[in-house]
């Protein structure tokens, strides 16, 4: 890895491949990226392993919305810890809240501890926390790697200078990944302004199904999202990030 790190968040085998094959330095596999990610299958992840050696850190989320767990939820989160850390996860990427905004410092010690040796990220919970300075502190105690924010905005963009904050007060602590909108272009905006090493994309494109008969009276989909639309990594959108990365 060089001085700049890609991801590539992914939900499929045919993503992880182009993520790896367009320069790469790991991907965040999920499950279920259109509705912000979810843990993915463990047959998914021995898929992945099986077809390229790229680093793979795994979302750990058991549903869509909040970062307020029940203690179902909980128990659920930390074996998944423990099954993707005795299958060879690079990494997990996890984060919990309390009611105030706050982390659980708590829960995420624990699911800390499950990790072991694995990298830890802090995953988007971290914008909606309600003191993002308060959060860098406790994931530096916590041990956390990295942090992945789009600046408690919604893009890196428009987050930027929460960014340009975090990646100095960090002290070099804590790897602050910008994510959220980002892209080739995006990242050749953001390095000068806030310092980041590291970018966080999904470099996604809407591939049209291969299905010819269609029945257009029942849909299996979700609002907003055709029926025969698919999410896939292009690989040239990743090559063209990668590039970036390499020109600076």
């Amino acid at each position: 890895m060089g001085k700049y790190t890609l991801e590539i968040c992914v939900d499929s085998a045919e993503s992880a491949l182009a993520a790896a094959k367009g320069g790469a330095d790991r991907v965040e596999l999920c499950g279920n990226l259109v509705i912000g990610g979810t843990t993915p299958e463990t047959a998914l992840f021995e898929k992945i392993q099986s077809l390229t050696d790229i680093k793979i850190n795994v979302l750990i989320r058991p549903r869509y919305g909040d970062f307020l767990y029940t203690a179902y939820e909980f128990d659920i989160i930390s074996r998944s810890v423990e099954q993707f850390r005795e299958m060879g996860a690079n990494g997990v990427v996890i984060g919990c809240l309390l009611p105030d905004g706050s982390l659980d410092m708590e829960r995420m010690k624990r699911l800390v501890d499950l990790a072991g040796s694995m990298d830890v990220t802090l995953h988007r919970a971290f914008d909606m926390c309600r003191d993002p300075y308060e959060a860098l502190e406790q994931a530096k105690e916590l041990g956390i790697r990295t942090i992945l924010t789009s600046g408690q905005q919604e893009d890196s963009w428009a987050g930027r200078e929460l960014i340009a904050g975090l990646v100095k007060e960090s002290g070099g602590k804590v790897d602050i990944m910008a994510g959220g909108g980002v892209d080739a272009s995006a990242i050749r905006k953001l390095l000068p302004v806030t310092a980041a090493t590291s970018y966080h994309m999904s470099g996604k494109e809407i591939l049209d199904s291969g299905m010819v008969y269609r029945r257009q009276e029942v849909s299996m989909g979700i609002p907003g999202m055709g029926e025969y639309e698919i999410f896939r990594t292009s690989e040239e959108k990743v090559r063209k990030a990668r590039r970036v990365l390499d020109e600076v």
